[in-house]
């Protein structure tokens, strides 16, 4: 049932049901909100899956300034730091707003937050639910308040397309229940997740790929930093695809990397286990295509294994038992550290357009997330987001929504395969010039076709191995074996699909919204 609203187009829009989608309609009170969910609410959000907590400066012997530090030290020099001191400051309210909401956060024994320890944090400040079951748990608090809250309507629809007139976006192209719908709207919020479903390996639902970008790309949004896909060192290659993964939170907690003969991995970094993310998953990677198997050693917690009891049921569901042996693992396209432009309020650089979440790119990451920074980044904006929309005005009334093409038929499975693979093998963990112009050449052609779920997916891709073409340096998530130097004058990228379908040269440090 639509929320009640006067008008329609009165209405905000919010595509997607993760953790961005949710926050965002429950902050936009009193606004009226209809939330496009492709699925029910949580099947295809990769926020169930996220096994990390969030991060937030709540201990004694912490701060926000801290906590930015350390995201602008994981981010390779390309984080925002007003954005980083935004969003650290800004986390302790996110706790305690989704608190109030009843997520059932871990406490200790005092009867405060049980506070974790993760890679690259200098302090413990990860906030977990349920051990390694973060995600799940704060989706399904968002969730049950979302469908308790009279004014947000929930609607099973897969958006197609945004709808564009003088002034801005004005509506969604989605379909629903096979036929196209036209939706309008006071304003779009896109919160569609990210892009680990183009790669070969992925601890992502296979369902997030990249279509954010593509709609809003189609819309003239400029976006930014696209080549930095986070790989997760711990992905559980246990012959599952999307593959489960092993939470960093075990490695804080004393589980080690090691080799088939027992040697530690890290055991030459000045970080060991605990180095950025970035940085492990090439040593991963590196051991793996030598063909050397890498496992995480859970051996060394004892007692304290039982607290992570989603990789224990992931691990016995694998035929694995963590306590007596190590998991086997390989690096997984996880995060895409870039996305939709967005400025501090979540703005794109369309009138009308907002992002947030995974397919936003805030300035907080950089060239590499620091661990448990992405569902506060998304509950942060969340709150600017909804602010930003009260303040503005409604639209005018508004004339008939096109509807486009009645059918929207589902990829080629073999064709999917295939494109995964070629993203794996050219715009994965190790990039070089070669592979890159190869990804570039085959993608093109089907993301320059007529707009489908195949084109948008092949789009995607495009812009992705695009960008990492034109980074011409290694940094972060961005590694090139052929340019394995940093350029010590980088900035963060940005581009539109006028740029990669004309060919024309990246921006850098230019085209903000």
């Amino acid at each position: 049932m639509d929320a009640i609203s006067p008008r329609p187009q009165d209405r905000v829009v919010v595509i997607g049901a993760g953790i961005a989608g949710l926050a965002t309609a429950l902050r936009l009170a009193p606004l009226p909100v209809l939330l496009l969910s492709a699925a029910p609410l949580g099947a295809e959000a990769a926020t169930g899956w996220a096994q990390g907590g969030i991060a937030a400066a709540l201990g004694p012997d912490d701060d926000p300034s801290l906590h930015a530090a350390d995201t602008l030290a994981a981010a390779a020099g390309l984080a925002d730091p007003e954005v980083a001191r935004r969003v650290a400051e800004a986390a302790p309210g996110c706790i305690a707003w989704l608190d109030g909401l009843g997520a059932p956060f871990d406490r200790a024994e005092a009867g405060g937050f049980a506070l974790g320890l993760e890679a690259a944090h200098s302090r413990r400040r990860i906030v977990h639910a349920g051990g390694d079951g973060t995600g799940a748990a704060v989706l399904r608090t968002l969730a049950q308040a979302a469908e308790a809250d009279p004014r947000i309507a929930i609607r099973h629809a897969r958006a197609t397309a945004l709808l564009r007139d003088e002034a801005g976006i004005c509506g969604v192209l989605a379909r629903e229940d096979g036929e196209p719908v036209a939706i309008p709207a006071r304003a779009v919020v896109l919160a569609t997740g990210g892009v680990g479903g183009l790669y070969a390996h992925t601890t992502n639902p296979l369902g997030a790929a990249g279509t954010g970008l593509a709609l809003a790309a189609r819309a003239g949004a400029v976006l930014r930093d696209l080549e930095f896909v986070q790989f997760h060192p711990t992905a559980m290659a246990v012959g599952r695809d999307p593959m489960p993964l092993a939470t960093e939170a075990l490695r804080g907690e004393g589980a080690m990397l090691v080799t088939a003969a027992g040697g530690r991995v890290m055991a030459d970094h000045p970080q060991g286990d605990l180095a950025p993310r970035d940085v492990i998953a090439r040593a991963v990677f590196r051991k793996v295509m030598a063909g050397e198997p890498v496992f995480l050693d859970a051996r060394p917690l004892g007692g304290r294994l039982e607290r992570f009891a989603r990789v224990i049921a992931l691990c016995r569901e694998a035929g694995l038992d963590p306590a007596r042996q190590p998991i086997p693992i390989r690096p997984a396209a996880h995060y895409h550290m870039g996305g939709v432009a967005v400025d501090g309020n979540g703005r794109s650089s369309v009138p009308g357009l907002w992002a947030a979440g995974e397919v936003a790119a805030t300035g907080l990451h950089g060239a590499n997330r620091l661990a448990s920074n992405s569902l506060l980044e998304a509950l942060a904006y969340a709150g600017w987001i909804a602010g930003d929309i009260r303040g503005g005005e409604a639209r005018p009334p508004l004339r008939p929504l096109p509807l486009g093409a009645a059918r929207r038929p589902a990829p080629d499975a073999g064709i999917v395969a295939a494109l995964r693979e070629l993203m794996e093998r050219h715009v994965g963990v190790v990039r070089d010039g070669a592979g890159l112009i190869a990804a570039v050449t085959a993608l093109r052609p089907l993301a320059d076709a007529a707009p489908s779920a195949l084109s948008d997916r092949a789009l995607a891709g495009l812009l992705i191995a695009t960008a990492a073409l034109r980074r011409r340096e290694s940094r972060g998530a961005q590694c090139r074996s052929d340019r394995p130097e940093a350029d010590p004058a980088s900035a963060p990228s940005f581009l539109t699909l006028a740029d990669v379908l004309e060919g024309e040269a990246p921006r850098t440090g230019t085209a903000r919204p």
